[in-house]
């Protein structure tokens, strides 16, 4: 009887069996580079990325394509889709023509309605600037002087899911990669003990909710870390707001000890397998750095979201609540030099008012106070300057009552064809307003911005020219812009 070669160990096995369920930690999927390499950069720069090859170390820095005017990304997404013509659209012809038929006859909407609708909301100006700014936004209006409105954003489709996923990933269907992941690919990030792109919301929101920042077809290291912002737990314990992120079986040193021998094993596997390490599995691979990354943030991340080590000032110039508490968790990320933080207001379209526009009271009221802390407080810390603000939402509403389902006909339909976003730091200038919608406020007439021009000018500041940021999949070359998008210049300082 010949004596048969030993058949090479099942990584997934051997990972499962000895590395326990610390690989299911809510970071898994994440690519890390090897023991070895994080030691190394440990010791010389502890929370920095060192230059080395992507292939090697997916948290190195990559060069940008030109000097860029900012680092970090915070997007304020106000899901279900905010009234533009109620918060920074002001329409005086609103007022003038209420309760008549919109001009040119049925617009065509998703839903019945009827006539025109005046704002319920008194719009005052705001900064040396003279910005109008609804009753819904003063804080933000305060702030008017450092923000740039872009009045003429349009996207395609009126509907939540794909207008969502067109806004985060340039696409309007599920799976191409998102903006942060796009971003971190691009440009690495500066803290290899934390994610590169986080994304905060007390629950998963709306109906999409992963692939809105899902890293596609890109590597897995790129795509967000989700954590709940939810506030209902009154001590804000991070052990508690990040599930998993404390091992209670094994302490630091025993964790270790379990890693080398997992690199080890893999080590061996591969070279029996391929004949060389470096010719390794990328699906292990990403495993063995999901353990690497969770590993890490055991010591880093419970300190970076305990808010409570915040002055009882900042605390209270943020405000109560989950959109405060982003926010105020975001300036702390991007301090600690995550490339991208993503604060949504809630679960579900909370912004959809189909009922009554009144609504827009409590979620405005949720969102103003920490939106303009969020300003107030990056320009405190030295960071507002490098860190681009986006504020919007997937689609604006219409200028005419809604008259369709039961309730109050004092609501609004979605509308994509024309729509507000604001956006402040970064390089962006301040006091300014952008493009124009019709006299209603339906459609754009003057500078169209799509989604594609947003992403495109985001990517600008950032150092990127977004017609070069690609990646072969499927046999073909993809780009957050897709095929189209256009640098909005004249909003750059």
């Amino acid at each position: 009887m010949s004596c048969q070669k030993p058949k090479p160990i099942n990584r997934r096995d051997a990972l499962r069996k000895i590395g326990g369920g610390f690989a299911m930690m809510s970071f898994a999927g994440m690519l890390g580079e090897s023991l070895a390499e994080a030691e190394t950069l440990n010791a010389k720069n502890p929370g920095s990325v060192a230059a080395d090859t992507a292939a090697t170390n997916p948290w190195m820095l990559r060069d940008p394509h030109f000097k860029p005017k900012a680092k970090h990304v915070i997007f304020l997404f106000m899901n279900g889709g905010l009234s533009h013509i109620d918060s920074f659209d002001n329409k005086p012809m609103l007022t003038k023509y209420h309760g008549q038929p919109m001009p040119g006859g049925d617009l065509g909407h998703e839903r019945k309605t009827g006539t025109l609708m005046k704002s319920p909301f008194e719009f005052s100006r705001y900064g040396k600037s003279g910005l109008e700014v609804s009753e819904l936004f003063p804080n933000v209006g305060a702030c008017a002087d450092d923000i740039c409105v872009v009045k003429s954003v349009f996207t395609e489709i009126p509907n939540h899911e794909p207008a969502l996923i067109m806004m985060n990933t340039g696409a309007n269907i599920i799976g191409r990669p998102s903006m942060g992941s796009w971003l971190t690919y691009g440009l690495g990030t500066t803290n290899k003990n934390l994610p590169g792109f986080v994304v905060l919301c007390p629950k998963v929101p709306t109906t999409v909710g992963p692939p809105l920042w899902s890293s596609g077809f890109l590597p897995a290291v790129n795509q967000a870390t989700y954590v709940s912002s939810d506030t209902s737990s009154k001590d804000f314990d991070p052990y508690k707001l990040i599930p998993d992120i404390h091992n209670s079986k094994y302490d630091i040193t025993q964790q270790r000890k379990e890693l080398e021998l997992v690199k080890k094993l893999d080590a061996l596997n591969e070279e029996e397998t391929y004949g060389n390490v470096a010719d390794a599995d990328p699906q292990l691979e990403a495993t063995i750095g999901s353990m690497e990354t969770a590993y890490r943030m055991q010591t880093e991340a419970p300190d970076v979201f305990d808010v409570r080590k915040e002055s009882a000032a900042t605390i209270k110039m943020y405000g109560e609540g989950s959109t405060a508490r982003g926010c105020l968790t975001a300036a702390r990320l991007i301090e600690r030099g995550v490339r991208m933080v993503q604060v949504y207001y809630s679960a579900g379209d909370p912004w959809d008012a189909h009922q009554d526009i009144q609504a827009h009271r409590k979620n405005a009221k949720d969102s103003d106070q920490p939106f303009a802390a969020l300003i107030k407080d990056l320009k405190a810390r030295g960071l507002l300057d490098e860190t681009i603000i986006v504020c919007g939402s997937e689609f604006g509403r219409t200028p005419v009552v809604e008259l369709g389902g039961a309730g109050t006909h004092a609501g609004r339909d979605h509308n994509p064809h024309g729509f507000t976003m604001w956006l402040a730091g970064g390089g962006v200038k301040g006091g300014m307003t952008y493009g124009a919608t019709d006299d209603f406020g339906w459609k754009v007439v003057d500078k169209p911005v799509h989604v594609h021009d947003i992403h495109a000018t985001i990517l600008y500041l950032m150092g990127i020219d977004h017609t070069k940021l690609t990646f072969r999949s499927s046999g073909r070359d993809f780009r957050l812009t897709d095929v189209a998008g256009n640098v909005i210049h004249d909003i750059i300082a």
